[in-house]
């Protein structure tokens, strides 16, 4: 392995490595626009540029690989004297939007002049106007005039979508970046345009004027909308700026995980997080009485909660139906406190795909985060195909065999026997549901707990591969919402079962030291990456 020294460090690293990744593993930073560690390597915009020794010229970092014994200076004279000319080019016709920009705080042509430039401008002639505020699709605004010509949004187009929306036209100082004539951005990971745009030129349309980015917390979570558990960062203002509308969660962002999801994400998950604050979120304990749901206090709720459980499940009439959408922790909880009940029934169903879309790139037809999950702690417990829960249970209750039934997260009503299920569960004495909307299942419910969101939470889920992944609290629960582990011990405690614990990595500990699929995992060991799960045979769990 070669052998190189970067400002007086030295480093060994893999053959085929350039200076740039070199550099960035001692933590020294060299600054670059066009490159991009998900896109090939352009070498156009020679921002990188550094001094070899005995190598006459400059040469870009990108690019250049790493040899034995290559002596590489980032801060030399020469290297700083190009760096500054470099920006005072991308300067020349750049316009004053800092102010108004939503990049501003984020932009690297801010952060890189005052790092490396610091000059005054020499430019007395106007500036050439170009498009502004051009919409280019559904969520992402074109600014030519800020645009630095990096060349990464075509790149994507080109490398990660295959639709080729984007080129640079016309030559020289009058070159722009645009669509192609006759289309607008038509791929489903448009988001990721305004990622990986180095300066303001592509806007997120949703995020626009929303907040400034120096307001924003963030949090490392995992996407909930669908199997693949994307890696991602929870970007959100406790402030709750009047232009974000009052939300918490302002934004969701890709965070690169080389065996997961890389660098990106996809629009359905990156927009899809609206519900969290919705209008329709279920705010507060309440119970069936006179026709109507009346919010009551926890200790009401569960009161009779326990109340009705343990007498159904005396009578090996009480029926429970978890959910792929909750996590690891959760099921595992529910399943060992239902099992030591004696309730006649324990199983999960997984909402069918929705209406089936999947790519080869990360949308996955199974939009739960955690059906391999269910199936590793439930399933096999069971020994009942996931596709079989449903159907059972509304057999058992079309022939009055439950009187209790527990469902957590789900609307059954978007299943394929949804409206059989929804005219059994009117038959059902005590419907007790857990979830964070209000729905067709809840409305039905004779008693309703409202459960936490997961930004609202911590825990892990494990994604279609069998990748077990943890995710971080961002933000504390709206109204009375409780995590569904917290609900589970309080029930526990009622019913006179010894409980579990309420703390996420507690509950882990206990699920890895008895299901042989979690074997050796630990919080810390997860890290931030996650961990193959120990399997027997490759799986993959399919939605039916």
């Amino acid at each position: 392995m070669p052998t190189v020294t970067i400002d007086g460090r030295s480093i060994e690293v893999e053959k085929g490595t350039t200076i740039l990744e070199a550099a960035k593993q001692i933590g020294i930073d060299i600054p670059h626009y066009c490159y991009h560690p998900g896109l090939r390597i352009a070498g156009s915009c020679r921002m990188c540029l550094v001094e070899i020794e005995g190598v006459p010229k400059l040469q870009i970092a990108c690019y250049t690989l790493v040899t034995d014994g290559m002596v590489v200076h980032t801060q030399s004279e020469k290297v700083k004297e190009a760096r500054r000319a470099v920006l005072e080019f991308l300067l020349v016709d750049h316009p004053l939007d800092c102010p108004v920009c939503d990049q501003a705080g984020e932009c690297y042509l801010q952060i890189y002049y005052m790092q490396h430039g610091l000059h005054p401008s020499r430019v007395r002639e106007d500036k050439l106007k170009r498009a502004k505020m051009k919409v280019l699709g559904e969520h992402i605004i074109l600014d030519q005039e800020r645009c630095i010509l990096c060349s990464r949004c075509v790149r994507f187009t080109e490398e990660v979508t295959k639709s080729y929306e984007l080129g640079i036209f016309h030559r020289g100082d009058r070159s722009v970046v645009d669509l192609y004539p006759g289309i607008q951005l038509h791929n489903r990971y448009q988001g990721n345009l305004a990622d990986i745009c180095p300066v303001g030129a592509l806007t997120d349309r949703q995020f626009r004027f929303r907040t400034r980015v120096w307001y924003l917390e963030h949090a490392k979570s995992v996407c909930p909308g669908c199997s693949r558990g994307c890696n991602i960062f929870v970007d959100y203002n406790v402030r709750r700026g009047y232009k974000a509308g009052g939300r918490r969660i302002v934004r969701l962002r890709p965070r690169p995980n080389p065996w997961v999801n890389k660098y990106w994400m996809c629009d359905d998950g990156r927009y899809g997080f609206t519900w969290i604050e919705a209008l329709d979120r279920i705010l507060a304990p309440r119970r069936a009485e006179g026709g109507q749901l009346r919010e009551i206090s926890w200790s009401e709720a569960i009161r009779h909660a326990a109340q009705w459980i343990t007498e159904a499940a005396r009578e090996k009439r009480l029926a429970v139906l978890l959910s792929p959408k909750m996590t690891n922790e959760e099921l595992y909880t529910a399943d060992r406190l239902f099992r030591s009940l004696g309730a006649r029934m324990i199983g999960y169903w997984a909402e069918p795909s929705s209406p089936g879309y999947e790519d080869e790139i990360l949308i996955r037809g199974d939009k739960n985060p955690n059906t391999a999950g269910a199936h590793w702690i439930v399933g096999r417990a069971s020994g009942i195909p996931q596709e079989d829960h449903l159907a059972r249970l509304a057999e058992a209750m079309e022939a009055g065999q439950v009187d209790t039934a527990v469902i957590f997260l789900h609307d059954v009503e978007g299943a394929k026997a949804g409206e059989r299920v929804l005219r059994a569960l009117q038959r059902v004495e005590r419907l007790i549901y857990l979830g964070t909307n209000w729905n067709r299942t809840a409305t039905l419910s004779k008693l309703v707990f409202p459960a936490t969101a997961f930004v609202e939470q911590d825990g892990t889920f494990t994604n279609f591969e069998g990748r077990v992944q943890r995710f971080w609290r961002a933000v504390e629960p709206l109204g009375q919402a409780r995590p569904i582990l917290s609900i589970l011990r309080e029930l526990a405690v009622a019913c006179g079962v010894e409980p579990l614990p309420e703390d996420p990595e507690e509950v882990f500990a206990l699920l890895a030291l008895e299901h042989p699929f979690f074997s050796g995992m630990d919080y810390d060991r997860l890290g931030e990456r996650g961990m193959m799960g120990q399997l027997e045979a490759p799986v993959e769990v399919r939605v039916k």
